[in-house]
């Protein structure tokens, strides 16, 4: 028992020492609603307890946020991402390609997504649903290990 309580005893020495380290974190100036693009005039630098934020604004400027953000709450990771290039709804070229052949047609997005994100299309001409990887504004590639029905 005796050699517990030194242990348990540094164990909490060392908590207590990393709750009061501050470290510069990125924060929102004002409330952001969510699917907004980040500028320069939303976000600045303030001393915070909490870890895991960003140190550096000019990476956050030109994403898009993921849900609201609160003013003067650190900004997570998780909150931020690249904008979206494909709305729900929105007309799509969908494209497949294998070897020498390719197939382009039109398609409607049933979800959301930014470059490299999948997402669900449905091909206009068959009605049929696939999930396809954005590749840019309205364009959305599909694999053969893709489609479904």
């Amino acid at each position: 028992m005796m050699r517990i309580l030194p242990f348990l005893w540094a164990i909490g020495l060392g908590v207590i020492v990393a709750g009061t380290v501050q470290a510069d974190s990125a924060v929102a100036v004002r409330t952001i609603r969510a699917q907004a693009i980040l500028s320069a005039g939303d976000i600045e630098l303030r001393a915070t307890q909490q870890i895991g934020g960003f140190s550096d604004l000019a990476y956050l400027i030109g994403l898009e946020t993921r849900e609201i953000l609160y003013a003067g709450r650190p900004i997570q990771p998780d909150q931020v991402g690249p904008p979206a290039l494909v709305e729900r709804n929105e007309p799509v070229q969908m494209i497949y390609a294998v070897g020498q052949l390719q197939i382009v047609t039109e398609g409607r997005a049933l979800g959301r997504a930014a470059a490299g994100e999948s997402v669900r299309v449905m091909n206009l001409a068959s009605r049929n649903t696939v999930v396809a990887i954005v590749r840019g504004p309205s364009l959305v590639f599909v694999s053969n290990s893709r489609i479904s029905n």
